[in-house]
């Protein structure tokens, strides 16, 4: 497969670095604004500078391609998905943000390739994985999701530093959260829900953010009774954020506090991901529960040390492209829920990071794990 790669960021660089490890793929160019990113250890076969906001030289490298990948910013996904549409290219991209869901999702209606928006971790795996065990049982009285991307250790206020993108943390802490409540769809306010919960012996909290859950309340609803996605954090994060966003009424200003953030806040390749699926139904028969838990830590690869949240995100797109590289995807709009979780762990790094059943062996892509 030829791939193109849109931002050169840390998670598009991880992308193209795994996608090199990958036998389906054979050709990856990589594209962005900057003349000479830093990709580290890992130098790409192909890059080329250009703006996504010019539309003939995006064409031309998306043009021939089977698969386009956006690792860019949200705000430019519309404009690659239009050029993906037009040139008849599998578009998949990263993003949270669900008005541009909603676009991507009205262009694919008549696309001969598939389009996959929502890749990567949450929304991306986490949705995979829940839904393939909410469909372990007849009844689901509730499904609960929760993710977060923390730093292994922290001592300001915040309990909390950067490890990426400061305009989708931003934007995911300000938009209405979608749930499910006694099976109808409604609309949960961000920040609030608050609760506590105990993993491994560590005290975290979660709390309503939008994104994350996807398109899965249109999948479930009248079918699972309470459904909800919820972002964790080490507890006094939330009132802190409330604090910034309410308060001094910073989220109706969200580019002054993402100014701030990527000027204040310290970057972290210190990190964990946190993932919690807690699913509550029966099979004609006594209330069960079933959960899944895993932590997912940086590695080495190759020689270039990746964090948690790049990992992981990087994972779940790559993980999409070989499912589409064996034709396993349909044309046009694709859910997330649409794959099984079998089909996600029998891809290399679906396996490699998300499956439990894996084990470090010399067959895996990985130096070492920490």
């Amino acid at each position: 497969m030829k791939i193109t790669i849109l931002g050169a960021g840390k998670v598009g660089t991880t992308i193209a670095l795994m996608l090199d490890k990958s036998d389906f793929c054979s050709d990856i160019r990589i594209g962005d604004i900057v003349e000479q990113p830093d990709f580290g250890r890992f130098v790409p076969r192909a890059y080329t500078q250009l703006d996504i906001n010019d539309p003939i030289a995006l064409a031309k490298l998306i043009s021939g391609r089977d698969a386009v990948v956006s690792a860019a910013p949200f705000y430019l996904n519309r404009i690659i998905a239009e050029t993906c549409a037009r040139e008849r290219v599998a578009y998949f991209d990263l993003t949270e943000d669900v008005e541009t869901t909603a676009f991507i999702r009205g262009l694919a209606q008549k696309a001969a390739v598939p389009f996959v928006p929502q890749c990567g971790l949450a929304p991306g795996a986490i949705n995979i994985i829940g839904s393939s065990y909410a469909r372990m049982f007849k009844t689901v009285r509730s499904l609960e999701l929760r993710v977060g991307a923390l730093p292994l250790y922290a001592s300001n206020s915040m309990k909390y530093y950067l490890s990426w993108s400061t305009a989708g943390l931003i934007n995911e802490y300000c938009q209405l959260a979608e749930a499910l409540y006694n099976k109808c769809r409604i609309n949960a306010m961000p920040l609030e829900g608050l609760e506590r919960l105990t993993i491994d012996g560590t005290e975290y909290e979660a709390f309503n953010t939008s994104g994350g859950i996807a398109t899965m309340c249109e999948t479930f609803e009248g079918c699972v009774g309470d459904l909800n996605y919820k972002t964790i954090r080490y507890p006094g994060h939330r009132d802190l954020m409330r604090f910034l966003l309410h308060d001094l009424n910073l989220g109706r200003n969200r580019h002054v506090l993402t100014q701030i953030f990527d000027q204040e806040v310290p970057l972290t390749e210190q990190d964990v991901v946190i993932m919690y699926v807690n699913v509550v139904g029966s099979d004609e028969g006594p209330v069960l529960q079933r959960n899944f838990v895993k932590k997912i830590y940086g590695r080495l690869i190759d020689g270039t040390t990746l964090s948690a949240i790049q990992l992981s995100t990087a994972a779940g797109l790559v993980a999409m492209l070989e499912l589409f590289s064996r034709g396993r995807l349909k044309t046009g709009f694709v859910k997330q829920e649409d794959i099984a979780v079998e089909d996600f762990f029998s891809t290399l790094w679906g396996h490699t990071v998300y499956d439990p059943a894996c084990e470090k062996s010399p067959h895996h892509p990985t130096d070492r794990t920490d």
